[in-house]
C-alpha cells in the first residue's frame, strides 16, 4: 500500500508542477537508501552500498562488485542537496554519510597518499567474484583513478590541504607527462589535460564525465587553476564544438558511455560555478537535452535529463510514468547503468571503436541505492527551482 501511495505521489508530482511540495516521498526514499546500506561486513564492507556488474554479452549473470564508486556518489549527492532537506532528513543524510566513511579505507592507496582505487587495495582485486580472472588480481590490478578520488574526497568533506595535495599530485598524470593519448578524437589529442588514471600501467585516457568531476572537485575546494585544469576545460569545449557528446558518447566518455549521463555531469559542474568557456554552450546543451527528453527514454534516463535541465535553471518536460508500473521496479531498474567498465577504453582509436561497438569486454554497473538517490535529487532540484 505504501509503495502504491508513493507511486501516485510521483504521478501527481511529475504531471502537475503546481502542487505543494510534499516531503513524504523524500523521507521514504531516504529510508530506502538507509535500508540498502550494508549493516555488517560480508561480501560488501559495512557502511557500503552494494553494486553489481553484468557482462554486456551475458545479461543473465549478475555479480557483486566491491567498489567505492557508488557509495561515494551517494554521499556526495546527498550532501549536495542536504541544505534543502528538513532537519529530520538532514540527520538521516548525516547518519548515512557517517556510516559510509570508514568503508572508503578499503580502497585507499596503500602507500599513504590520499588517492583511491575502483577496487579494494587492502587485498588487490580485479573484477571481484570473477572466478579464474581473480588469479591475475595482483599482476593486473588497476592504478588509482581521478574519478573515484575526486568523488570520495568530496564525500568525505576532506580538508582543503588534503585536496590541495591531491591536486598537486594530479599534475603529474596528464596527457604528455608519462605518455601520450592515442585513442581519442584528433582535436583534443594534443591537450595536456588530466588522464583518468594515476599510474604508469595504464595508457593515457580521456573521459569528459571524469573531467567534469575533477573540475567540480577543483572548484568546490576553490583551488587555483593549473595548465591541466585549463586544458581539461579546452577538451570539453572542443568536444562540444564538434558535437561528439551526441554523436560519439562512448568515445569521449568511455567509462559512462551515454549522452544523457554526459549532459548530467556537465550540468552539475556548470551549476556549481560558471566556467565562461563552457557557459557559451548552455543554450545548445539545454536544447539538446530538451530534444532528448522528447524521445522514448527509460524512467531513470528521463530523471537524469530532467535533473540536467534543473541544474541549468530550466523547467523540464514532465516525466512519463504509467500508473500500472511497480514503484520498486521503476526506480531500482536493473537495466539502468550509470557506469560501465569498458576494457576497450584503453585501446588505440580504431580498435576502441570496434570493440566498443561489439560490447566485447563491456560490463554494465547497477546500484539500487544510487537509483533512489537520483530520484531524490531530482525532486529536490524541482523544489529548488520553484522556491
Amino acid at each position: 500500500m505504501k509503495l502504491k501511495c508513493l507511486l501516485l505521489f510521483l504521478l501527481f508530482f511529475y504531471m502537475n508542477k503546481s502542487i505543494a511540495f510534499d516531503t513524504t516521498i523524500v523521507t521514504q526514499l531516504l529510508h530506502r537508501i538507509e535500508q540498502l546500506q550494508v549493516k555488517e561486513d560480508g561480501i560488501f564492507p559495512k557502511g557500503h552500498f552494494s553494486s553489481y556488474r553484468t557482462y554486456a554479452l551475458n545479461q543473465d549473470r549478475q555479480k557483486a562488485d566491491i567498489n567505492p564508486f557508488f557509495t561515494g556518489l551517494i554521499v556526495f549527492t546527498l550532501n549536495r542537496v542536504k541544505d534543502k532537506l528538513t532537519p529530520y532528513q538532514q540527520k538521516l543524510v548525516e547518519q548515512i554519510a557517517s556510516n559510509a566513511a570508514p568503508s572508503f579505507a578499503k580502497f585507499k592507496n596503500r602507500k599513504g597518499r590520499d588517492t583511491y582505487n575502483f577496487w579494494p587495495t587492502d587485498t588487490a582485486q580485479i573484477f571481484p567474484n570473477s572466478g579464474w580472472m581473480n588469479l591475475f588480481n595482483k599482476q593486473q590490478s588497476l592504478p588509482d583513478d581521478m574519478d573515484d578520488t575526486a568523488i570520495i574526497l568530496l564525500a568525505l568533506n576532506a580538508d582543503k590541504q588534503t585536496a590541495s595535495n591531491v591536486h598537486f599530485l594530479m599534475q603529474e598524470y596528464i596527457n604528455g607527462a608519462k605518455g601520450k593519448i592515442n585513442n581519442t578524437i584528433a582535436s583534443i589529442s594534443h591537450l595536456p589535460a588530466y588522464s583518468v588514471w594515476f599510474g604508469k600501467k595504464m595508457p593515457v585516457d580521456f573521459d569528459i564525465s571524469v573531467l567534469s568531476n575533477v573540475l567540480y572537485f577543483v572548484q568546490a575546494y576553490k583551488l587555483p587553476f593549473t595548465k591541466a585544469d585549463s586544458s581539461s576545460i579546452q577538451v570539453i569545449v572542443n568536444i562540444l564544438e564538434e558535437n561528439k557528446h551526441i554523436t560519439e558518447p562512448s568515445v569521449i566518455s568511455p567509462h559512462y558511455g551515454s549522452t544523457e549521463i554526459i549532459l548530467y555531469h556537465l550540468s552539475r559542474l556548470m551549476a556549481l560555478n560558471p566556467i565562461p568557456a563552457i557557459e557559451n554552450f548552455r543554450p545548445i546543451l539545454v536544447q539538446q537535452t530538451q530534444e532528448l527528453q522528447q524521445k522514448t527514454q527509460s524512467f531513470l534516463s528521463q530523471v537524469l535529463l530532467s535533473s540536467a535541465l534543473l541544474n541549468w535553471g530550466i523547467k523540464p518536460n514532465e516525466i512519463n510514468i504509467q500508473s500500472n508500473q511497480n514503484l520498486k521496479g521503476l526506480i531500482e531498474d536493473e537495466s539502468f547503468s550509470f557506469f560501465i567498465a569498458n576494457m576497450a577504453s584503453i585501446l588505440p582509436s580504431q580498435l576502441k571503436k570496434t570493440f566498443t561497438a561489439s560490447s566485447l569486454g563491456k560490463f554494465n554497473y547497477y546500484c539500487p541505492a544510487f537509483n533512489n538517490v537520483l530520484l531524490l535529487e531530482n525532486i529536490i532540484l524541482h523544489q529548488k527551482l520553484v522556491n
